[in-house]
């Protein structure tokens, strides 16, 4: 039977990914707490607010992730209750505090002032109920197979970590790749119902070394190479709220 090894969130999209033995469930929402913040773009604070408020007008370019910065990689956020602490390694840079728009700036300016790539100073926007996923405006929990990580690795003749997917959710016990006949069923975590909606297509921000801004491969074009297709991971919808837990084991629901 399938399992859960290992359960992640990442509180500020892109930019951290933490570790969890229990994480609660929200219905058609995810992960609570995951990706409920984002840093702008190149963009102006009008626009930052309206990206904040509605999902459907939000577009990927627009937001700081991997794909557009990938020395985001080293850095990594601690959500503590209304505060964000945010690290390089161990040394933490600073403290905000979320519900206070100076201390959101001033964050803001620091981080313009550290990198100097960002072109314009990018805003800190938070909507817990339309978090900042890259399957915006729908939301996501998204789920990765180790067995089939492990065959990948075995099959590039690369050193593959888990963590280059930054999942929420890790199952062992499952040959590998079956997750893709999942596809349009529901599953059953500890009495947590989802929908598995699609195949998660791998992007080049997963060429990334874990906490560093390193490529070491370039891992789509691998995927397509070795299996036609880049795809790894699957995507769920939660369809009630509840908590799903390390161990837990995953089963196909009887209604499919």
């Amino acid at each position: 039977m399938s399992q859960i090894k290992k359960l992640y969130f990442s509180p500020v999209k892109s930019l951290s990914f933490n570790n969890a033995i229990r994480l609660i469930v929200k219905k058609n929402i995810g992960i609570l707490n995951d990706r409920i913040f984002a840093f702008t773009r190149e963009i102006d604070e009008q626009t930052s607010i309206i990206f904040e408020s509605d999902p459907k007008k939000r577009e990927l370019k627009y937001l700081l992730n991997l794909k557009n910065s990938p020395f985001l990689n080293k850095y990594n956020f601690i959500l503590n209750d209304n505060e964000l602490h945010a690290y390089i390694g161990n040394n933490l840079i600073e403290k905000i505090f979320t519900d206070d728009s100076k201390s959101k700036k001033k964050f803001c300016k620091i981080f313009l002032n550290m990198e100097n790539l960002i072109k314009k100073t990018p805003h800190l926007i938070k909507n817990v109920h339309f978090p900042f996923f890259d399957t915006m405006p729908n939301n996501s929990i998204s789920l990765i197979n180790l067995n089939s990580v492990r065959d990948f690795e075995v099959k590039s003749s690369h050193k593959i970590s888990h963590k280059r997917f930054r999942a929420n959710i890790y199952i062992e016990n499952l040959e590998p790749w079956y997750e893709f006949n999942w596809i349009n069923k529901t599953v059953l975590i500890n009495k947590c119902l989802f929908k598995v909606t699609n195949k998660i297509q791998r992007c080049s921000a997963t060429n990334l070394v874990p906490n560093s801004d390193k490529s070491d491969i370039n891992l789509p074009m691998k995927l397509k190479k070795i299996y036609k297709h880049i795809n790894m991971g699957i995507y769920l919808t939660p369809l009630n709220d509840g908590y799903i837990s390390e161990g837990d084991e995953l089963k196909i629901h009887a209604n499919n």
